[in-house]
């Protein structure tokens, strides 16, 4: 920026030869609201003339440093620290504000710097606002009575605000009025009001997909998607994560990892999707809190503490599949690695005698579930309990379809489960999605195409062109990958589009079902207990009239 250059006046020899470096320094907090007086612009103005007309000494102006929109509670703020890094490289000896309260509303903060940080580096501090001070000029004012009484009424005036915007964020929270600067992914604020909520349907139908595959499958095979076979999948359909799709929307997200954010889904950020009770249409906030008004930290809250009021926005799911998801979540569901679906009976299988889950073997072709205590742990505390997987697959089916056939009322929740809406009935949004995909492929290809012209007319060095051709090849090659995908997906989404809930419509024409899935085991089944001697015991979710079917051991 310009510099500024004045030559002392007469009678100020006081300030000897010193040419001081000037920081103006300016703050504007989100309390102090619309105050003219403490706009940015205004302070920018009274600081200028300020040096311009008053100041005593040869001087030149280094730089503004503008906090806009940080509390003075704290000293972290972005250009507050930027400052004092100039001040330990002694390119600045002089700092200028308004009055103190910019500078400093935490009270032990304000001692620090005025009585050993800025005499430490040789800082001359000038405030222009009561109490006046300059401590070259007059180095006694912050000994004095005045100034830590200032800072004092300054931290109170901050712990007072902080209070009282915090009774408001609470009372609005027990409204179930949103308060959050950003919507969850899968909303908007409405246009008219800022504190509710409305579907963001482009996202929606992204929720809609993670809950019907983590529950039902995508309909490619018969077993429901791991949470990290879901991340997997929207990853290789080029969709955006949250924090991704929020910048895409031109929305200025931030957070202090925004920064390492690849924009890929994980199965921890879908795990945390598919608890998030908003999607029912709850309103859940304060899961978090700053530690004070002093330590901007934030830690989370107790389940008990949050504010969740009910009903105060459209659903994207509902309160049946959510609850199916729930249970799911619940269970041991892990998958084997790189493995995208949930094993059918992953979670639902225990030990009869020692209670443990059962894990899974397979040998020549044949799988197999043991006691888990027996199996890793030790021998003598339980046997062996082995169990096929298709005999238990056919003693499990063959209980269920006796109490569809005996249960009309069972049939009926049947036809339910499988008329739940299909995560591809959607094959407008894959086309759309295609076209995107498409759009970014082409101008991708462009770009290519224009660094070699780029190059030749010396736009760019041959070790740039290289660097970017390299660069946008893989950007190239991933949206190829990411359109055979989603034509894939499009082309079965269309067949069974066509042809309906194909579970459905065998429940139709047999009255019954003809295989099991997790969606359907999350509905009927609390769990299934082996026995030593190759008996099962299901344990329904519903009333049960029977005890246990019984199967024979292999051997």
């Amino acid at each position: 920026m310009a510099r500024i250059r004045k030559t002392a006046q007469n009678g100020d020899a006081a300030t000897g030869n010193t040419v001081w470096h000037i920081a103006l320094y300016i703050r504007l907090s989100k309390d102090d609201g619309n105050d003219e007086s403490l706009s940015v612009t205004n302070q920018k103005k009274i600081l200028t003339e300020y040096v311009a007309h008053f100041f005593q000494g040869e001087y030149e102006i280094t730089d503004y440093y503008v906090d806009d929109g940080r509390t003075g509670t704290d000293y972290d703020r972005p250009d507050f620290q930027r400052m004092i890094h100039d001040v330990e490289g002694k390119t600045v000896n002089c700092v200028i504000c308004k009055n103190l309260a910019r500078a400093f509303r935490n009270y032990a903060d304000q001692g620090y710097f005025l009585e050993t940080f800025f005499p430490l580096h040789s800082v001359r501090f000038i405030t222009l606002g009561d109490p006046k001070i300059d401590t070259h000029l007059n180095p006694e004012a912050i000994s004095g009575m005045e100034v830590p009484i200032n800072g004092l009424m300054n931290d109170r005036f901050a712990y007072a605000t902080s209070s009282s915007v915090r009774r408001t964020f609470d009372t609005k929270r027990r409204a179930g009025e949103f308060i959050g600067a950003f919507a969850p992914y899968g909303y908007a604020k409405h246009p008219d009001n800022k504190n509710a909520l409305v579907i963001d349907e482009e996202a929606a139908q992204v929720v809609r997909d993670i809950f019907q595959w983590f529950v039902y499958g995508d309909g490619s095979s018969n077993e429901a998607l791991s949470k990290e076979g879901i991340a997997r999948k929207l990853n290789a359909l080029a969709i955006p994560n949250p924090t991704r799709y929020k910048a895409q929307k031109g929305m200025k997200y931030q957070n202090p990892r925004a920064k390492e954010n690849d924009g890929l889904w994980t199965g921890t950020s879908v795990a945390r999707l598919l608890k998030n009770k908003v999607y029912v249409g709850t309103m859940v906030q304060g899961r978090q809190r700053v530690i004070s008004y002093k330590v901007h930290d934030m830690v989370n809250t107790p389940e008990a503490e949050w504010y969740q009021v009910a009903h105060t926005h459209e659903p994207i799911i509902s309160a049946e599949l959510f609850a199916l998801a729930q249970a799911l979540h619940a269970r041991d569901t892990r998958t084997a690695p790189q493995k995208q679906e949930k094993h059918l009976f992953s979670g639902f299988l225990f030990c009869a005698d020692c209670g443990k889950a059962m894990t899974r073997r397979s040998s020549k072709g044949i799988v197999y579930y043991n006691c888990s205590t027996y199996k890793r742990k030790s021998k003598e505390l339980c046997t062996r309990h082995t169990m096929r997987l298709d005999k238990m697959t056919h003693a499990v089916l063959l209980v269920i379809q006796t109490y569809i056939a005996l249960e009309p009322s069972l049939a009926d929740l049947i036809a339910h489960i499988h008329q739940a809406p299909s995560p591809q009935a959607k094959p407008t949004r894959l086309a759309r999605l295609l076209h995107l995909r498409e759009e970014e492929l082409a101008k991708t290809n462009a770009m290519i195409a224009a660094l070699y012209p780029d190059w030749k007319n010396g736009d760019i060095t041959h070790t740039q062109y290289r660097e970017m051709k390299e660069k946008f090849e893989q950007q190239a090659a991933g949206l190829c990958d990411a359109v055979r995908r989603i034509e894939t997906e499009l082309a079965l989404t269309e067949q069974t589009h066509a042809s309906g809930n194909p579970y459905l419509q065998a429940f139709l024409t047999h009255q019954n079902i003809l295989e099991l899935s997790q969606g359907l085991l999350a509905e009927l089944v609390a769990g299934i207990y082996v026995h030593a001697h190759g008996e099962i015991t299901i344990q329904f979710t519903f009333a049960d009239p029977f005890s246990h079917t019984t199967e024979p051991r292999e051997r």
